[in-house]
């Protein structure tokens, strides 16, 4: 009988130490940073547990999977929206989102993950749905902030903050695709052709300028270089009738001036002709009183090879025309 008692003294001490420690850690918990945890008692909401260590009472309060804190990303599946046209395109969406109120996240929404991904579906549909397809494929900014106004306007009782939404990619129809990639390389072509045309414009306009400063500055060289010729040759003029004036000559110095320059007109293949003045006459005469010979040959005769001479008292008369040949 002592046996039997010594038995089940130990079966029973034995139970008490399991149950002592399955109390323990029923009561005993620790909170991860981060994380927030709802405690219902008897079924009903007790408190919501911070990070850090708390005690429960064992088979009276329950806790519920802990929440994340964090901000949370999740990428949703391609889906098919309707534009304004008429076009089906594909529109992958990011959401970032926050749980700020775990008590609201628990009860007020069964999987507030699902709900988002499907709020976020039906807004994008109602957003896009209002616009064509260039106005999708450039507005993305103003599509997304209407995600999130709308999706942080809904998510707001379910403890949810929506930070952000962002359309990943936007794919249009591959017929769309193909038409769109013929449309911008038309673009292209017609914007090459004409830079092309803009650059050959100007320069022409360029060539056409420089051509006219050139030849403006050609003439405006050419009649200062003819001004200071005719400046040079005024003066060389105005020298020789200084000089001539000056040295005050005679009728006999003219004359024999005239002579020698005689045979300078005569030169060329142009002068065929040249005329004698009648008054070359009496300027022969003094030249011949000058060179003290009564008689002799005619300085006329002389100059163009004839065998004529003239008399001390009367020359003879000067040919009034003569061939230079």
């Amino acid at each position: 009988m002592d046996g039997l008692g010594g038995t089940a003294a130990a079966i029973v001490l034995i139970v008490l130490v399991i149950f002592v420690i399955i109390v323990l850690v029923r009561s005993v918990r620790i909170i991860p940073q981060a994380r927030a945890g709802v405690v219902e008692r008897l079924g009903k909401y007790q408190r919501t547990l911070n990070p850090g260590l708390t005690i429960l009472i064992p088979f009276v309060d329950r806790l519920l999977p802990l929440l994340d804190l964090r901000e949370q990303v999740v990428s949703f599946p391609p889906q098919p929206v309707i534009t304004e046209d008429n076009l089906v395109v594909s529109i992958d969406t990011v959401v970032y989102f926050q749980v700020t109120d775990p008590r609201a996240a628990t009860y007020e929404i069964a999987n507030y993950i699902q709900a988002v991904e499907q709020l976020t579906t039906t807004t994008l549909r109602n957003v896009v749905g209002g616009l064509n397809l260039e106005e999708a494929l450039t507005s993305r900014d103003q599509i997304n902030g209407q995600l999130r106004g709308v999706l942080d306007e809904a998510t707001g009782r379910w403890g949810i903050r929506v930070s952000r939404v962002e359309l990943k990619a936007i794919d249009p129809p591959h017929s769309i695709q193909d038409s769109m990639e013929k449309q911008m390389r038309a673009e292209r072509d017609r914007r090459a052709a004409i830079l092309t045309a803009e650059g050959t414009k100007q320069s022409q306009i360029l060539t056409a300028e420089g051509q006219r400063q050139a030849a403006i500055l050609a003439a405006e060289g050419d009649a200062k270089a003819a001004i200071l010729r005719a400046d040079g040759e005024a003066q060389a003029i105005q020298k020789v009738f200084d000089a001539i004036h000056k040295g005050n000559p005679d009728q006999k110095l003219l004359a024999y001036q005239y002579l020698q320059t005689l045979p300078k007109l005569a030169e060329g293949s142009s002068n065929k002709l040249w005329i004698i003045p009648s008054e070359v006459g009496e300027a022969l005469k003094g030249i011949g009183g000058a060179l003290g010979g009564t008689t002799g040959e005619s300085p006329v005769a002389g100059l163009f090879g004839g065998n004529e001479t003239a008399k001390s008292t009367e020359p003879a008369p000067v040919a009034p025309t003569r061939s230079a040949e």
